[in-house]
């Protein structure tokens, strides 16, 4: 832990380590609310509003998150494989029927979690551009204060009509169950529409991004390919795959931020109330005092213990999906097609260095 010197002139303190990441991670004198002096924000005028319980603290952040706990329970979560398997059958169906090269982000990697969230919150897949676009300005680091404003209020404003719709006439989905919340009484229509945006934020951008990266560090590393390639009949080790590689690849950039409400020991310093800290889950997920040889990648060592979906109150809501989705895709990506190896050299795969969640823009991909 040491301070660092800001954008601003503030000295906020970065934290790398894993043991006090955890411990910071779940104090409850440590503050989401980038509304908080001392609050290291990424920017001047930086906008994280419309981001629903992100960025806040209990009570109301226990208040509306479990709203949607309980569509992401593990036995509900499974209870979807069936389908998530044959969206990405569908997928690798017409990938392998068409020409090739072809480009994995556009025919799989993006797809398969834009069609699960749309599924899940009953949002058209037809408006895909449109979500995908907008989401995309609000995690890009180049985006400016109000282009960012500008994408979350019009992904406010689309979701806000679907919530209204659902209002009317309800159905089987994310949306009509906010809005059955809406008619009891526990939310308004400006809660319920941003929980929607938040979920169709986090539920495609960031397991898209895992899927292509994911894949790329296999190709990459044809040793521990071989080793999934070996183990696919073995749910066990594409499970312990799936966390390893959310442990190596940690594609949530840029840390998670936090404010001390109170003076608060760790490591031997003292954060005092009102002090901000960055929180780099990229190098506790690196740790040596957690992780033997932690930049190598090892499918089978156990790494579920890593901070790749945080830790604490506000760790992901929506992790069991996440991990759903990444076991069956690349599970089934890696058997049926036998010979996939990149179509370009490593050098020239455009990497997502200007965002929050890194990724690769383009895979070129052929068999």
């Amino acid at each position: 832990m040491r301070r660092v010197r800001f954008w601003d002139g503030s000295t906020p303190w970065l934290v790398s380590r894993h043991a006090e990441q955890r411990v910071l991670l779940g104090d409850p004198r440590v503050s989401a609310d980038n509304r908080k002096s001392g609050y290291p924000n990424f920017a001047e005028n930086f906008g994280m509003s419309g981001l629903s319980f992100l960025v806040m603290d209990d009570p109301e952040h226990r208040r509306l998150r479990r709203m949607v706990l309980p569509l992401f329970t593990v036995k509900r979560v499974e209870a979807m494989r069936p389908r998530v398997q044959q969206i990405v059958d569908e997928r690798l169906d017409g990938l392998l029927a068409g020409p090739k090269p072809v480009d994995l982000v556009e025919e799989l990697a993006l797809p398969v979690p834009s069609l699960v969230i749309c599924e899940l919150l009953g949002v058209p897949y037809a408006e895909r551009d449109f979500f995908q676009s907008n989401s995309s300005a609000v995690v890009r680091e180049s985006s400016t204060p109000e282009q960012r404003d500008v994408a979350i209020g019009a992904l406010v404003e689309f979701l806000g009509l679907l919530v209204e719709a659902r209002l009317a006439d309800p159905g089987d989905d994310l949306l009509s169950g906010l809005a059955g919340r809406i008619h009891a009484g526990e939310l308004t229509r400006e809660e319920a529409t941003e929980i929607a945006v938040l979920m169709l934020l986090a539920g495609h951008e960031t397991t898209a991004n895992m899927i292509a990266l994911g894949t790329l560090a296999l190709l990459e590393h044809p040793d521990q390919l071989a080793v999934l390639r070996a183990n696919l009949d073995n749910p066990k080790l594409v499970s312990s795959a799936v966390e390893e590689l959310l442990r190596y690849l940690t594609i949530v950039h840029g840390g998670r931020r936090r404010t001390a409400l109170e003076d608060i020991s760790v490591a031997g310093q003292t954060i005092r109330a009102g002090e901000g800290m960055i929180l780099t889950n990229e190098t506790g997920n690196r740790d040596p005092a957690v992780f033997a040889d932690p930049d190598s990648l090892d499918l089978q060592r156990d790494a579920r213990g890593h901070l790749a979906f945080g830790f604490g109150v506000h760790q992901c809501v929506g992790q069991p999906l996440a991990r759903l989705q990444l076991q069956v895709v690349y599970r089934t990506l890696f058997r049926r097609v036998e010979t996939l190896a990149l179509a370009t050299e490593l050098s020239r795969i455009p990497f997502k260095d200007d965002g929050f969640i890194y990724g690769v823009y383009e895979l070129p991909v052929t068999w």
